[in-house]
């Protein structure tokens, strides 16, 4: 197939059980436990944009997708893992039962939200140091940590209530509390998955209409507020759920695809306007007072519309059995999104180490390119060592079942 690849399957037996009437509602998960490499592809993709966007601009940052559209990586990155919750976590539900299910999903909000402590950690550390030692407290002030060195007491308690977060640390807050509320999410969409998208579009309105928002510390709001962008992480959960499979007749539609490409397009026409001022003349005023500000703090609708021409397009295009999706060439990207969490985190840290090089040494193009290739060697590499030493601790686990295994059998004989 070449056009959205049945993702519902079969509901489990806890789901069959159900009336067909209420079966198209109801949770629809794949009955095949193999892995959708096409997400830890794009994941993978979104992480090495990410990375590349947090480093002062260079030549690579041309090859980052915020520069000939609306969306960017995050768009990305939030879809995916609101997919891959709802795929893992739903089956946990329909398997295990809500309780169980709402456990693990806790216990996964806190590793993540370990993982943001620690690299706050980190992240402050790496700052102070660098704005000390070269005596330069711009540093501390482009990164945002000027607070938690006039006040650090107050600020760390912030920090841990997710209020206070230093540049480039606005992602993991909005997804521990996305994860947060996916146990809801889960539980409405096992009595019926259309109505909890509607529920989650009428959020986003009103988030709109009545300005909804989270306050961070000290003063402001959350860069990405949770009100709006968790539209994207429930559309995410509903095409896991059986709504990709609902779709796939508007997908595979020449219209829906000739309305993406135009609409891709147009966005790409818009964005060459902000960066060739000689064609500004050419936006019309009445459009202009239209679309702008284009926000991303709030997902603007013309920033989701156009996250899905782009997926609309690439599921067309891009079918779950690509011969190159098991290309070597493609493998670091492809681990690097199966160890997301933990190549974000390293990607934020190696963000600002690059960030002082290239504010310390004057090295042109030339040393942008390099600083912005090793960083991506470095999250590739450490995803290769994450992958192999997970791969070599569960050999060595079910070796030792095995053993176990053997060792009962001769003493029952």
């Amino acid at each position: 197939m070449s056009i959205a690849d049945r993702i519902a399957g079969s509901p489990l037996a806890g789901a069959a059980a159900a009336g067909t009437r209420d079966a198209a509602p109801a949770i629809a998960i794949p009955s095949g436990a193999e892995r959708e490499l096409r997400l830890d592809l794009f994941r993978g993709i979104a992480l090495w944009l990410i990375f590349i966007d947090h480093l002062p601009p260079n030549v690579l940052t041309w090859f980052t997708i915020r520069n000939y559209g609306f969306s960017d990586a995050t768009e990305i990155f939030i879809f995916i893992s609101g997919y891959t919750a709802a795929f893992v976590y739903g089956r946990a539900m329909l398997e295990a039962g809500p309780v169980i299910a709402t456990a693990r999903i806790m216990r996964r909000v806190w590793q993540i939200y370990v993982a943001h402590v620690f690299l706050f950690t980190i992240f402050l550390a790496e700052i102070s140091y660098v704005a000390t030692r070269f005596e330069n407290p711009l540093y501390a002030e482009e990164m945002g940590i000027m607070d938690f060195l006039k006040q650090p007491d107050v600020t760390i308690i912030q920090a841990l209530l997710l209020r206070f977060r230093p540049v480039n640390m606005d992602v993991l807050p909005l997804y521990i509390v996305l994860m947060l509320f996916l146990p809801l999410i889960l539980w409405l969409m096992k009595w019926r998955a259309d109505v909890t998208l509607a529920l989650s579009v009428a959020l986003y309105a009103a988030t709109w209409h009545y300005d909804l928002y989270l306050s961070a510390y000290p003063n402001g709001f959350w860069a990405f507020n949770p009100f709006a962008w968790q539209l994207l992480f429930v559309f995410g959960a509903w095409c896991a759920l059986g709504g990709a499979g609902r779709m796939s007749r508007i997908l595979s539609s020449r219209i829906t695809m000739w309305i993406c490409f135009a609409y891709l397009l147009a966005a790409f026409l818009v964005t060459l306007t902000w960066y060739v001022p000689q064609l500004h003349h050419l936006m019309p005023k009445l459009i202009e007072q239209w679309m702008y500000p284009i926000n991303k703090t709030d997902l603007d609708v013309l920033r989701f519309a156009h996250f899905l021409a782009l997926a609309a397009i690439t599921v067309r295009f891009l079918p779950k059995d690509w011969p190159g999706l098991t290309s070597p060439w493609l493998r670091p990207l492809i681990l690097c999104g199966q160890h997301s969490l933990e190549i974000f985190c390293l990607g934020v840290f190696l963000a600002f180490a690059g960030h002082f090089v290239l504010a310390e040494i004057s090295g042109g193009a030339g040393l942008h390119f390099i600083i912005s290739v090793s960083g991506i060697l470095i999250m590739s590499g450490m995803a290769w060592i994450i992958s192999w030493y997970k791969h070599s601790a569960d050999k060595g686990a079910s070796r030792k079942k095995g053993a176990v295994g053997n060792a009962d059998m001769a003493g029952g004989g």
